[in-house]
C-alpha cells in the first residue's frame, strides 16, 4: 500500500491536481469581480476523522462527497449560487494515497453535480486526518436568506424528510436494525447519511412566491434550526407536531414513536433547509417540493423552551 509518505507532498500534489480546474497553479485564485448588486458569500466547514466520520460508516468517496456537499448546503442556506470550493487535507503519514484519491473523487463528483470548480487548497501533516473546506458564492443583494428575516405570522417551512441520516447512521453501526426494511428502505436510509443533497434547487423557487425569507440549514438538528432563527429575529415559534411527517423507515429502526421524533428533531445532518415567510408563499413552495411540509409559525414572544437544545449537536 503506497501512503502520503511514500510520495511526499510534491507527489501527492501532483496526484490531486488533476482533481482541480484550470484556476489552480498560482499562489491563490482570482474570483474576478462580483456582477452589480451581488455579494460574495463564504463559508467555512472543518470534518475530523473519528468524529465526523469513520471507516465503519463511511466510505473514502463518502467522505468526499459529504465535505463538499456540507459546504454547498451552507451556500443553499444563505440563498447563494456556488462559483468554487478550495480544500485543506491534515494527512497522517501512514494514509494510503488510494483513501486519498477516493476522498476527491467523491468530493469532485458532488461539486460537478452543482457546477462547482475545486479552485485550491492545501495538503499538511497531521496526528489526525481532517478535511477543511471553504466554498464561495454569490447571491443577490436583495435575495439573501438571513436567519434573522423572521417576522410573527410566518410559516415554518421543511423542505425534505428530517431524521433520515440519524436512521441511516443507526443501521450501519447496527446492521440487524435493518431486518424489517426493505432493499429500497435500507438504500434510502444509507444515502441519507452518507451522500446528503444539498438544497440549492431551492432558493430560486422561493423568489418566484416571496420578496422575503429566513433560514437555514438543518446540518445540527432541525429543533436547532428552529432555535437559532427565532433567537436571531427576536421571536418565537408554534409548532404543529401532527404536521411534521415521521418518514415510515424512522419509526421502524427507532423502534418507538417518540424516540423517532427525537431522531427527527435533535439527530442532525439532514441538510434539508428550514425556511420561514409567508405563508401563501410557503404553501406554493411546499407544492413544488416533494416532501416539504409547513410545520408551525413564528409568534411573538421568547424561544418556546419546549425544544430542548441540550440533545442537539454541541461542539464542545
Amino acid at each position: 500500500m503506497q501512503t502520503v509518505k511514500d510520495v511526499g507532498e510534491r507527489g501527492l500534489i501532483k496526484l490531486l491536481r488533476r482533481y482541480c480546474s484550470d484556476r489552480v497553479g498560482d499562489d491563490a485564485a482570482l474570483m474576478g469581480a462580483m456582477p452589480p448588486g451581488y455579494e460574495l458569500v463564504v463559508t467555512t466547514d472543518v470534518l475530523v476523522n473519528g468524529i465526523h466520520f469513520s471507516e465503519t460508516t463511511t466510505s473514502a468517496e463518502d467522505v468526499g462527497w459529504r465535505a463538499a456537499a456540507v459546504n454547498l448546503s451552507d451556500l443553499a442556506a444563505m440563498g447563494a449560487t456556488p462559483w468554487g470550493v478550495t480544500i485543506a487535507l491534515g494527512l497522517t503519514a501512514a494514509t494510503s494515497i488510494d483513501w486519498v484519491e477516493r476522498v476527491y473523487g467523491g468530493f469532485t463528483d458532488c461539486l460537478q453535480k452543482y457546477q462547482t470548480e475545486l479552485v485550491g487548497g492545501d495538503t499538511v501533516r497531521s496526528p489526525v486526518i481532517t478535511l477543511s473546506v471553504t466554498a464561495f458564492g454569490q447571491v443577490q443583494s436583495n435575495r439573501a436568506i438571513l436567519r434573522s428575516n423572521a417576522q410573527v405570522g410566518d410559516a415554518i417551512l421543511i423542505t425534505g424528510a428530517h431524521g433520515l441520516s440519524r436512521a441511516g447512521l443507526e443501521i450501519l453501526l447496527h446492521p440487524e436494525k435493518a431486518n424489517s426494511l426493505s432493499a429500497e428502505q435500507i438504500a434510502k436510509l444509507h444515502r441519507a447519511h452518507q451522500r446528503p443533497q444539498p438544497r440549492l434547487d431551492v432558493p430560486e423557487l422561493i423568489w418566484q412566491h416571496s420578496d422575503r425569507a429566513a433560514g437555514m440549514d438543518s446540518s445540527d438538528g432541525l429543533a436547532d434550526a428552529i432555535v437559532q432563527i427565532c433567537e436571531a429575529s427576536g421571536v418565537s415559534a408554534r409548532l404543529d407536531w401532527q404536521a411534521i411527517p415521521i418518514p415510515t423507515e424512522i419509526e421502524l429502526v427507532a423502534g418507538s414513536k417518540a424516540k423517532a421524533i427525537d431522531w427527527l428533531l435533535y439527530g442532525g445532518e439532514d441538510f434539508e433547509l428550514v425556511l420561514c415567510m409567508p405563508r401563501s408563499a410557503a404553501i406554493a413552495l411546499t407544492q413544488k417540493l416533494e416532501e416539504a411540509a409547513i410545520i408551525g409559525e413564528i409568534v411573538a414572544g421568547d424561544i418556546n423552551q419546549d425544544l430542548d437544545l441540550s440533545q442537539s449537536f454541541q461542539h464542545f
